[in-house]
């Protein structure tokens, strides 16, 4: 998934020296000892010498991949193999063989059959040459009434193969599983959990990517909860998936050959749009082996993939009634960028605030005019206080050069949400676009890009990739939690970065997107009152706003194909460090912020994994 030029996140090396400074200071000790004591008497002495071995290794040789893999103590595995739910349904570990070899054979029965959850079945549809007879004798050895093996008569490519096996399947539920790759011994007791739990019909898993020998680290795929215009993107779910019998019956059953080479990706996308509950498990229950044609060892490896990824998408937006194309991303394998029609055209009204900076306020303009790529624009200025003459000389040049131009006055004290529901009140588009005044439009087409999924009903609001003027990651989307509140994801990432798990190259959905640049439909901003301008005149406003919205049932979503610059603050300056009633207001709105959503925050956003840290804004791992 992510190409080479996606950033790595490893945890920074440690050295003795460095922790042997910290462990000198008495409260880091103190802590240290309190959280040493809270783990021996929580999860017991293995839990603790993994927590120590993950430190010293840190401080000698770096990372070391098991330590993030949630791998499950032994007392963990001992209660699940003891453990009863309500539904105990028969699990069919659905696998396709062909030409396997028999190491990787022999690894892939022994992660199945040493699950913690015992109603399972392991049916094995082999389509190997006649060369390859060690496949079925390796199966033959295996004495377990579990194992269903099924010798196919030809090899009919990837679908037809694993068809085979589901209509062979007994089990209410199915599990997918590639012929070379492990389950952890957790695996199905976590999915069988989250059925009875969720009731979720469907259920998929964090996974690593190891080589080979399995020994060696590839990747970690820690994926959001369930996130439509992100699986659009990029297959990120994958492995693990488990799902009901009856599910895949209602998405018109079994693979489609058509798709071969991203066959997975179809069935996932045609099972979870007709899931009623998808359910995401947020540990790494699968190994997926990279070796040499594995689609896991890069989509450059079957090329062929790339355009049946792209088909499935389409497939999906004709059954949904989207109207679009898709298009693979250049120099970014296994993504993808949907092209939606604007079948519901309308105009955007495009809200400004503005004192002086008139030089920002005309760079804005000039670049959105030149970047929009929609005729029917209106452009609010929304006035506040200037005192400059030249401020006022770049609001009669505007009015008379550019088309549906105004400027409007709003007295008072400078409060963001006021300004912008006082625009919103003189607006006539069908779209707002909130857009700040020290935004610099880059990409052609970039109204209409957000006008795209800003048309959509299922959609609220709709956010831009910003750059710093530096050409580094501003802004892609709104994490919740980040920094004790609400951070950018990706923060400071260069600018040719695709992100961890392409979040940088594709649509992502999020909780929330910055006010820097937000289009919503006007009359979701009048129903739902718009910002908040009694409790967050300035800052979290648009967080708040986007979470509303989000509450509600709408997708948020970021687009990263509308990129801008944005000068952030330039007008204003950093509130968080202004000092005085500024950063005084700052930590009043912060407190409101995490008061109301103080739940949201405890839970975590569903599209950031829990692998990640709060600490940072950079989507490093924790």
């Amino acid at each position: 998934m992510p190409e080479e030029n996606t950033p790595k996140n490893p945890a920074e090396h440690d050295s003795f020296a460095k922790a042997l400074r910290r462990t000198a200071r008495p409260a880091h000790f103190a802590s240290l000892a309190r959280r040493a004591a809270a783990c021996l008497r929580e999860r017991g002495a293995e839990a603790l010498w993994r927590e120590a071995s993950f430190r010293i290794s840190l401080m000698t040789k770096g990372e070391v991949w098991r330590f993030r893999a949630d791998i499950p103590l032994r007392r963990e595995l001992k209660a699940q193999r003891a453990a009863r739910f309500a539904r105990m349904p028969l699990v069919s570990v659905v696998v396709p063989l062909y030409n396997t070899p028999p190491k990787f054979l022999r690894e892939m029965m022994r992660s199945v059959l040493g699950q913690t959850y015992a109603g399972l079945e392991l049916v094995l549809a082999d389509a190997s040459d006649a060369a390859h007879g060690e496949v079925e004798k390796a199966v033959r050895a295996v004495r377990d009434a579990r194992v269903r093996y099924i010798r196919l008569a030809k090899n009919g490519g990837i679908a037809e193969n694993t068809n085979a096996a589901l209509a062979a399947a007994q089990g209410e539920y199915i599990a997918l599983l590639d012929h070379d790759d492990v389950l952890t011994p957790n695996a199905l007791y976590e999915a069988v959990k989250a059925v009875n739990e969720q009731g979720a019909d469907f259920v998929y898993s964090d996974e690593i990517v190891l080589d080979s020998t399995l020994k060696k680290l590839g990747e970690y795929h820690f994926k959001p909860d369930f996130s439509p215009d992100t699986l659009r993107g990029c297959n990120y779910i994958t492995h693990l998936a488990v799902f009901s019998r009856a599910l895949l019956a209602a998405a018109g059953g079994g693979e489609r050959a058509e798709f071969d080479g991203a066959q997975d990706f179809d069935l996932i996308l045609r099972l979870t749009e007709r899931a009623q509950k998808v359910a995401h498990v947020p540990k790494v229950l699968y190994w997926w082996r990279g070796h040499g044609g594995s689609t896991a060892s890069g989509m450059q490896a079957k090329p062929y993939a790339l355009a049946a990824g792209a088909a499935a998408v389409e497939a999906q937006l004709l059954r949904l009634g989207m109207p679009g194309r898709v298009e693979p991303i250049p120099g970014s394998p296994g993504a993808y960028r949907t092209r939606y029609d604007v079948t519901r055209p309308g105009r955007v009204t495009v809200l400004i605030p503005n004192k002086d900076h008139s030089e920002d306020l005309a760079r804005c303009l000039e670049s959105l005019y030149r970047n929009a790529g929609w005729d029917d624009l209106e452009v609010l200025v929304l006035e506040n206080n200037s005192t400059q003459a030249e401020t006022f000389a770049c609001y009669g040049r505007a009015q008379q050069q550019y088309p549906n131009c105004r400027v409007l006055t709003y007295k008072g004290g400078f409060n963001f949400s006021a300004i912008n529901n006082f625009g919103a009140r003189h607006a006539t588009g069908a779209h707002l676009l909130l857009l700040n005044n020290d935004i610099q439009v880059e990409t052609p087409g970039f109204v209409r890009e957000l006008l795209s999924y800003s048309q959509r009903p299922d959609v609220g609001a709709v956010g831009a990739k910003l750059f710093y003027p530096d050409g580094t990651i501003q802004h892609a989307g709104v994490f919740i939690g980040l920094g004790g509140s609400a951070g950018h994801s990706h923060k400071g990432h260069p600018r040719d970065s695709g992100g961890d798990m392409y979040r940088l190259a594709t649509t992502q959905n999020m909780c929330a997107v910055t006010g820097a640049c937000l289009m919503v439909k006007k009359e979701l901003y009048d129903r739902f009152g718009g910002l908040d301008e009694e409790n967050f005149a300035v800052a979290y406003n648009d967080v708040d706003f986007c979470l509303r919205l989000w509450q509600s049932g709408l997708l948020n979503v970021m687009t990263p194909f509308a990129a801008a610059v944005h000068h952030e603050s330039k007008s204003r300056g950093d509130d968080t460090r202004a000092g005085g009633e500024k950063q005084a207001r700052y930590e009043r709105e912060k407190a409101r912020f995490c008061a109301r959503y103080a739940g949201l925050m405890q839970q975590g956003d569903p599209y950031y994994n829990p692998h990640f840290t709060l600490l940072y804004e950079n989507y490093g791992y924790k």
